[in-house]
């Protein structure tokens, strides 16, 4: 059957559109006209993929796009820690949604809607490891990026009590080979640390992410859409670890010398308002804003074995994953070891 994928040429969308097609779909991956589709492969007679333009946010381009369409992956959002331009957060991860369900209930020949939340969307976990049980207690956000996160996971829930029949995956800190952007945020912290810009560790050590692989994630929303029920969320989440230690496996798996210095967060933070008074006269989105600190004073680790039990989501653990993307990064030519 035919499927929609908006956002498809974003680090997850474009690796989302290649497993699909590799279980046998047609993939129409909406794009914008201006979009780097160079991770998707061409269309051809061999390969059942077509490109559809126009934006999330442009209602009549979405439900052209959606024309034919069974099932709907909504993984277009802006993935940003901060940007100058803040109300892009709110049009684009709230407004896209509203847009998506709009065409679901107008055009009535969508079967499901498999929404691409984010872990940051049931809030902070300081002290303990969450479920999906969890929801934000809105009163306080690190980034207008997680406020914006939060009201869309509550609408799409609010949807499904209304019998719309949207799934929720929410993906961990995803990370693997494809796009270097913001949602590919550990492949870029490894590229400064490897070229000598992060010197040191991030940090105490007492920050906490749930790390998943993006081809762990994408075979996730494939079994959502086989196997997830609707108004369910799912943690497609990983191992739970700090920066430290993903910065001591990658020393480990590359024979180099481990960090010895811890670089403290109020140095990060500086430094992040130095990135963004640059990005404000250069207009170049900042690699660190003073958001990113806020987020590593706290913890967010996840449980996924909800996914694991229904959707049979098989995350690889750490170490594996680092074994990937590592030799990747150096194939690429993006770090030297």
């Amino acid at each position: 059957m035919k499927l929609l994928v908006t956002g498809a040429s974003g680090f997850l969308g474009g690796r989302l559109c290649h497993a699909l097609l590799r279980h046998g779909h047609s993939v129409r991956a909406f794009v914008r006209p201006t979009s780097d589709v160079s991770s998707l492969p061409p269309p051809s007679d061999d390969v059942p993929l077509e490109l559809a333009y126009g934006d999330i946010t442009d209602y009549p381009s979405l439900v052209a796009a959606c024309s034919g369409c069974r099932v709907v992956f909504h993984a277009a959002a802006v993935v940003e820690s901060w940007l100058p331009d803040s109300s892009q957060f709110i049009s684009v991860n709230v407004g896209g949604l509203k847009n998506v369900l709009r065409a679901y209930k107008e055009m009535g020949t969508i079967e499901k809607i498999i929404y691409t939340s984010s872990f940051f969307a049931l809030g902070s976990t300081d002290g303990y490891t969450a479920d999906e049980s969890q929801m934000h207690s809105t009163k306080s956000f690190c980034t207008e990026y997680e406020k914006s996160k939060t009201i869309a996971d509550n609408i799409a829930l609010e949807a499904a009590k209304q019998g719309v029949p949207i799934t929720v995956v929410c993906p961990g800190v995803m990370y693997g080979p494809g796009k270097i952007s913001a949602g590919n945020i550990l492949a870029r912290t490894l590229i400064e640390r490897f070229n000598g810009r992060l010197p040191g560790y991030i940090g105490d050590g007492n920050d906490r992410f749930s790390f998943s692989h993006v081809d762990d994630v994408t075979n996730g929303h494939v079994s959502a859409m086989e196997k997830g029920q609707q108004g369910q969320r799912y943690l497609l989440t990983g191992e739970n670890a700090s920066f430290m230690q993903v910065f001591d496996i990658a020393a480990d798996i590359t024979n180099t010398k481990r960090s010895w210095i811890n670089i403290p967060l109020f140095v990060i933070e500086f430094y992040g308002w130095l990135s963004v008074l640059f990005c404000i006269i250069t207009g170049k989105l900042p690699l660190i804003s003073p958001p990113v600190v806020y987020y590593l004073r706290h913890q967010w680790a996840y449980s996924c074995e909800k996914a694991k039990r229904e959707l049979n989501y098989k995350p690889r653990n750490l170490t594996e994953g680092l074994e990937d993307i590592i030799p990747w990064l150096k194939k690429s030519g993006l770090i030297k070891y």
